[in-house]
């Protein structure tokens, strides 16, 4: 037997940062049984350095700790790292929910955590990070010089084999999160695209979610790719400017 089929694929390595004991050695548990690899830390600042010492593929993170809550802590990941983030909030709380969004989120669920709802949060973060899009026709106005050339939106730039960004010449760098909604509105410029259908495209949410992690994504991208790149359609979506 080749070396290759004794190869096997290293197991998805998850940072848990919760304060309440109860919680963490329930969350590490539940997501061990499912394969996970699983490191576990207590308060903010503990959550800071064990980020900065291990390579994660995806971190969860409580909005309340003590040393450093979870939205300082999430700005500070989101200085060195786009590494998935999902934010786990003791309420459903619109500050909570928004605040964590704005420092960097991908995605957020809500204590008492239910099991299930979160790995499918984690495998549907996991498969935005490691994505690729499917080929298909290059959207009218927009091609590059060849079919699968990059995107060309006024001073946008968007390479579709390198899943690279640029805006004037510029490297734009962008979430997976942030990426996957940017490439949304490229294939489908002018179009009024609403947040249902976003939330299912980009998100992979096959049931109803919380249409404000759209909008706050959508804040986001506009600051990376010029405010008047993305258009509001007050009632109905956003759509992409061709020009």
């Amino acid at each position: 037997m080749s070396a290759s089929h004794l190869l096997v694929p290293a197991p998805v390595r998850v940072l848990v940062v919760e304060d309440d004991a109860v919680i963490r050695r329930a969350v590490q548990l539940a997501l061990e049984r499912y394969g996970y690899e699983v490191t576990v830390a207590g308060d903010g600042l503990d959550g800071l350095e064990a980020f900065r010492a291990g390579q994660h593929d995806l971190l969860i993170l409580d909005v309340m700790l003590p040393g450093l809550d979870g939205i300082g802590l999430c700005r500070r990941i989101r200085e060195e790292s786009l590494v998935p983030v999902l934010m786990m909030s003791a309420r459903g709380d619109a500050l909570d929910v928004v605040s964590g969004l704005e420092a960097g989120a991908d995605d957020y669920v809500v204590k008492p955590v239910d099991i299930g709802i979160l790995v499918a949060r984690i495998r549907s973060l996991l498969r935005r990070a490691t994505f690729q899009p499917e080929p298909g026709p290059v959207p009218e106005a927009a091609a590059g010089p060849a079919q699968g050339g990059p995107l060309v939106f006024g001073d946008l730039t968007i390479d579709l084999l390198g899943l690279n960004v640029s805006r004037g010449g510029e490297p734009v760098l962008l979430s997976p999160t942030e990426l996957r909604l940017l490439l949304a509105f490229a294939e489908n410029p002018g179009i009024v695209l609403d947040r249902r259908r976003l939330l299912r495209d980009v998100w992979d949410y096959g049931w109803e979610g919380d249409t404000r992690v759209v909008d706050v994504c959508v804040v986001r991208l506009r600051k990376k790719v010029g405010a008047d790149r993305i258009e509001t359609v007050r009632g109905f979506g956003y759509k992409l400017l061709r020009n």
